[in-house]
């Protein structure tokens, strides 16, 4: 059934019609049983609106594209779930391409998206090389480049709050756990741990500096990069991972040797993915709101395709950390 077949069932206008289902008709002023008769004579007669008639009568595809690293529990998994909710809200349809760092599918994925009529682009840690005709933000990922707007963290005051905790509890052997080169986090987390280092008189020693390799998702990354820690043979008391994930593969490698967590060695990790909390033990963490940056990228693109070119536009929204303390920190043994 099409809309004027509805309309003709129902006696209604198509302008009418159109408007109930298209959620215009409180604008409109539609009487509320008005609206009801149309809704249950749509659910019965099984009418459902053309969304591709009404893009193109509009000019618009009210579907945007989303690319991620991976789809995995984590960083992006949440950060999409707030993109999600927000969409939703808005009544936009949206694409996901994972791309797992293929340099492939990082050059072919924005043109493909592209082909699917796409207003515009959220990359979550995701590199943009090149311009492209609609408007971008980034969930980390692009230094500001190529009037991308970029949501990122303050990864300064995140490494203070982290490094502050473990020097309270007496740590001054710290080991980290550094991202893999491809992260966008991973730099500039390294150079907020550099300086609140320095500021508290912490050495970083380069036998207790481990990186993440490969893309793996998962916690098996960080299990291999503490084996690595305890055959180089340095002596510490806290680990600094680069996120959760790799924090409880660290915990794990570290019971397998015999090592208590946080009796022995303290881990800390970054992000505070769902199962942090539930984690054994449950994890200290540096929570970034990955959830409400999701709603933040999703809801300042959609401002930004609404506004068109009319709007003056920052460079990058700057949000905040908190530290979550939980059971697997302690004071550092003597």
């Amino acid at each position: 059934m099409n809309i004027k077949e509805l309309a003709a069932h129902l006696g209604l206008s198509q302008t009418t019609v159109s408007r109930v289902m298209n959620d215009s008709a409180t604008e409109y002023r539609i009487a509320a049983d008005t609206q009801q008769r149309v809704l249950e004579a749509a659910a019965s007669l099984n009418y459902e609106p053309n969304a591709f008639a009404r893009g193109l009568r509009k000019k618009r595809s009210f579907t945007l594209g989303v690319m991620v690293p991976e789809i995995s529990e984590g960083y992006a998994a949440t950060v999409l779930a707030g993109i999600g909710e927000s969409l939703l809200q808005e009544k936009y349809f949206y694409f996901v391409v994972s791309h797992r760092h293929r340099p492939e599918l990082l050059r072919s994925y924005p043109r493909l998206l592209l082909s699917r009529a796409v207003e515009g682009i959220i990359a979550v840690d995701t590199p943009v090389r090149e311009e492209l005709p609609v408007p971008i933000i980034a969930v980390s990922g692009n230094s500001r480049k190529n009037g991308i707007l970029t949501i990122e963290l303050d990864h300064e005051t995140a490494a203070r709050y982290a490094l502050s905790h473990l020097f309270d509890l007496g740590h001054r052997k710290i080991a980290f756990i550094k991202g893999q080169s491809f992260s966008a986090d991973t730099s500039a987390r390294w150079a907020g741990i550099r300086k609140a280092c320095s500021a508290l008189g912490i050495r970083i020693r380069p036998a207790l500096v481990v990186q993440l390799e490969g893309n793996e998702p998962g916690s098996q990354p960080g299990y291999v990069a503490t084996r690595k820690l305890l055959t180089q043979g340095g002596q510490f008391s806290a680990i600094f991972a680069f996120n959760d994930i790799s924090a409880i593969g660290a915990i794990i490698a570290l019971h397998e040797a015999g090592i208590s967590v946080p009796a022995k060695v303290s881990v800390i990790g970054f992000d505070d993915i769902s199962s942090a909390s539930t984690n054994n033990p449950a994890l200290t963490t540096v929570r970034q709101p990955l959830y409400e940056m999701g709603r933040t990228a999703a809801s300042t693109l959609l401002r930004q395709i609404r506004e068109g070119g009319s709007a003056r536009r920052p460079e990058s929204i700057l949000v905040s950390p908190c530290l979550i303390k939980r059971r697997s920190t302690d004071r550092a043994p003597h």
